[in-house]
């Protein structure tokens, strides 16, 4: 009997089977190998170029370098703008593996509050140009700087950057005139230069930053660098550096400027000076101002709230977008005007009973005075303020000629070079009335503008422009804040300038600046108390203007009144008479009389300007010198 295991074992039958099994486990491996062996040919040749391209990608970066932002001086070389180091967050999203995680991760880091992770979060998807760094906040601490490195591993395309960071000095008085810098926003980068402005996270906002944006940024630069998986720097490769903006000289005088903001004295109003003969602007200044370091970085919403809900408008630029009444600080102008247009002589007298009535009438426009002046003259006119003389030349002028020689002066238009944001304001007519409210031009509203009141506004800058040209006798320069750009000067002569004003005779500008002299020395002038002492020749003129109308038979009382319902105080000046170096505007809002509430400031500012230090009285002298005034007459 055979062997049971003989018919269960077959030798030959499992050797072929293992010979076709170990076949096609060679075929496999033999196909596997040539597919391994394909695929590599096919990456390290076919492929070579493109995936080389790729690792050099990974492994080399190319960066931005922003350039550094040029610097504000003064001129006399004290520095209004600065840059000082600090530390950024930046994210380039397209090296975030996912946004929203590294978001929430930062928000946890940085302990934000609610507020501050909002605007995180609006920042960090701020339409940006590709593979550009967003800038999520500004001026890290050293706390913040800390935590980020330590968690660096895990926040891809987060980094801390080391950059300049503009400053302000003297940000609550120099707001309104430098300007300050800000984040640049979704709209700007759509029109800036990506190449110049690459890595560039602030654009000038207002004021001279807007302006000469273009002369203070400079040019971007570039760096590629060798970087590690993890995305960290480890070589420079290569570099082209940025090009630094220019630093800009100002005409402003920071002692000035400091001055003029301590003159007002926490008041709302505005003083400008400028350098008749050149048009530099020696002071610019609003009040109240405003801290431009907190809009640097990123103002937060409550304080930014505050500001815009602050009854004094602090953001408000009085000295080029304020429009006020003129008052009486006109008057100067329009007896020139009257002069060239034959409607006057010098010696013209006319009888002032306290009034002045247009043929057919019986409203009385009265004189500030109500019992009258008398006889009056062209230079009492000024020197007195007197109302009825100017009621009866702007009745005899008519709007027309009025509009046209006032428009001469630069009222009702735009004057500075290179002063950002300044309002034209309003020197009215019967074709801008008509196209205003659809309505015709009537005679008393041209009795109105004959004495700065009515329809008629001017800006600080306007009013202390025309004061200028009058003391140049005629010779227009326009204002500008810019005296050097780099060190190549900037042109006196600037285009555009307006034509110069001509008159018949050269003797008119003399007495008229008689008047305008009595104003301050003269035994009748409604400044005399600013005028005690004085060192040099000055010309000047008050002026009251109406907040709202008064009735045919009311009386102005100040003590009646709420506080932001009296009158505008206002003063212009120049100085000295026979070579005009400062020419001034003041206005002080809801002071009173102009005579007392801006006179002894503009007296203030042509003292420091032209006397010596020790010479010139400070602010708290001033103060004690308006408190101790009591001239102030409504209507001057």
């Amino acid at each position: 009997m055979r062997d049971r295991r003989d018919t269960l074992k077959n030798p030959e039958q499992e050797l072929r089977i293992f010979r076709v099994r170990a076949l096609l486990a060679v075929l496999v491996i033999l196909l596997l190998t040539g597919l391994l062996s394909g695929r590599l040919v096919y990456l390290q040749v076919v492929q070579h170029e493109v995936y080389t391209t790729r690792s050099e990608k990974n492994r080399v970066r190319v960066e931005p370098l922003p350039p550094t932002r040029g610097l504000i001086f003064d001129r006399n070389g004290m520095l209004l703008a600065e840059n000082r180091p600090t530390y950024n967050l930046t994210l380039i999203r397209e090296r975030a593996e996912n946004l929203d995680a590294t978001l929430d991760r930062l928000e946890e880091l940085l302990e934000l509050t609610p507020e501050e992770a909002e605007g995180f979060r609006i920042r960090a998807r701020q339409p940006q140009r590709p593979f550009q760094p967003a800038l999520l906040m500004s001026d890290l601490d050293e706390v913040q700087i800390a935590r980020l490195a330590v968690n660096r591993h895990r926040l891809p395309g987060v980094e801390v950057e080391a950059q300049l960071l503009r400053f302000y000095p003297d940000a609550n008085i120099m707001a309104h005139a430098i300007g300050y810098v800000g984040r640049i926003n979704a709209e700007e980068v759509k029109t800036l230069d990506p190449g110049r402005y690459a890595g560039t996270h602030f654009i000038g906002k207002t004021g001279v930053e807007r302006f000469y944006e273009d002369v203070l940024h400079g040019q971007a630069g570039l760096r590629q660098v060798e970087t590690n998986a993890r995305g960290r720097v480890l070589r420079e490769l290569g570099r082209t550096d940025p090009v630094p903006g220019q630093n800009l000289t100002l005409t402003l005088d920071r002692d000035l400027q400091n001055l003029a903001y301590e003159l007002l004295d926490g008041r709302r109003g505005s003083i400008v000076a400028i350098v008749p003969a050149t048009g530099e602007i020696l002071a610019m200044v609003s009040a109240p101002g405003f801290d431009s370091n907190q809009f640097v970085t990123g103002i937060d919403f409550a304080s930014y709230r505050a500001l815009q809900e602050d009854i004094d408008l602090p953001l408000f630029n009085r000295a080029i977008r304020g429009q006020y009444p003129p008052g009486s600080t006109i008057k100067p102008f329009l007896a020139l005007a009257g002069l060239v247009e034959g409607v006057i002589t010098p010696d013209r007298v006319i009888n002032d009973p306290g009034f002045y009535q247009l043929p057919n009438d019986s409203r009385r426009y009265r004189n500030w005075l109500r019992w009258g002046h008398g006889r009056v003259d062209m230079e009492r006119s000024i020197a007195v303020s007197n109302n009825t003389y100017y009621y009866s030349l702007a009745h005899e002028m008519g709007i027309d000629r009025l509009h046209t020689q006032m428009s001469a002066f630069g009222f009702g238009q735009r004057v500075g070079h290179d002063v950002f944001g300044e309002s034209g304001a309003l020197m009215p007519s019967r074709e801008w009335k008509r196209a205003r409210f659809n309505q015709p031009w009537f005679p008393g509203e041209t009795l109105s503008v004959g004495i700065g009141q009515g329809y008629w506004q001017v800006t600080p800058l306007q009013l202390a422009t025309a004061t200028a040209v009058l003391a140049n006798r005629g010779q227009w320069v326009k204002p500008r804040l810019a005296s050097r750009i780099g060190d190549e000067p900037v042109p006196v002569e600037l285009p555009e300038t307006p034509d110069d004003i001509v008159v018949q005779n050269d003797v008119w500008w003399d007495r008229v600046f008689s008047g305008m002299e009595k104003v301050l020395t003269g035994s009748e002038g409604t400044a005399r108390r600013t005028g005690v002492g004085l060192k040099y020749r000055m010309a000047g003129k008050s002026g009251t203007a109406q907040v709202f109308s008064l009735g045919q038979d009311q009386r102005y009382n100040a003590e009646e009144l709420a506080e932001r319902l009296r009158d505008h105080a206002l003063f212009m000046a120049f100085a000295p008479l026979e070579d005009p170096q400062i020419a001034v505007s003041v206005i002080v809002e809801n002071a009173g009389g102009g005579s007392t509430h801006a006179a002894h400031l503009a007296r203030a500012m042509t003292d420091a300007w032209l006397l010596e230090e020790e010479e010139a009285p400070d602010a708290e002298e001033i103060r004690e010198a308006m408190e101790n005034d009591d001239s102030t007459v409504a209507g001057n």
